[in-house]
């Protein structure tokens, strides 16, 4: 299924699969809200690096656990991390035990505290508020010439697991652009 899906309680959606609880809060409660928060969009970053090669659904059902492992997602905490969290989070069952993203975690944190401007300045310079509404999940790009300078940009000051499609996969779950589709009752409810 490529267009909107009506959702148990009759609204139309974005038709994620498979439906569950979980997916349906995420959508309608989270999915494409602006975050304009360096702490918040650390925290979305991480996730989705995480996420890469994984079902989100994984992330969304440990993300409580992700958050307990690094600090709340606290870029300056997370930065002071050292070799002995590394061994600590690779011990921890209850996230994502992948050394590269954990370390890359690390580095991010680390890289996010170096910007200049901020990282909620950097990312949101890429923003497309007025991108064309897609009708179905094929009108969906990968990955868009923003998405591929906000990588870019992200992996000359230092960051890893930041390639153009984990950046776009940002940009559309924190709001940068908003890629429900046209017939979702989400679209357009963030502006």
């Amino acid at each position: 299924m490529s267009g909107p899906a009506e959702g148990p309680d009759g609204l139309l959606r974005c038709p994620w699969r498979p439906v569950t609880p979980e997916y349906v809060a995420y959508h309608d409660e989270e999915w494409g809200r602006p975050v304009r928060d360096d702490h918040g969009l650390y925290e979305r970053l991480c996730l989705e690096a995480f996420q890469s090669g994984l079902s989100w659904l994984t992330i969304l059902r440990k993300r409580e656990a992700f958050r307990a492992a690094f600090a709340g997602f606290d870029p300056e905490k997370v930065a002071a991390f050292g070799d002995g969290d590394v061994v600590r989070l690779l011990d921890d069952a209850a996230i994502v035990r992948n050394r590269a993203k954990i370390e890359a975690t690390i580095a991010n944190a680390r890289a996010a505290l170096d910007l200049p401007n901020g990282l909620a300045a950097t990312l949101w310079r890429y923003a497309d508020p007025d991108a064309p509404a897609p009708v179905t999940t094929e009108d969906v790009p990968a990955a868009t010439p923003a998405s591929k300078a906000m990588a870019k940009e992200l992996k000359k000051h230092g960051f890893r697991f930041v390639g153009p499609t984990t950046a776009y996969a940002l940009m559309e779950a924190c709001g940068l652009v908003d890629d429900h589709l046209a017939a979702c009752h989400r679209r357009g409810a963030y502006r």
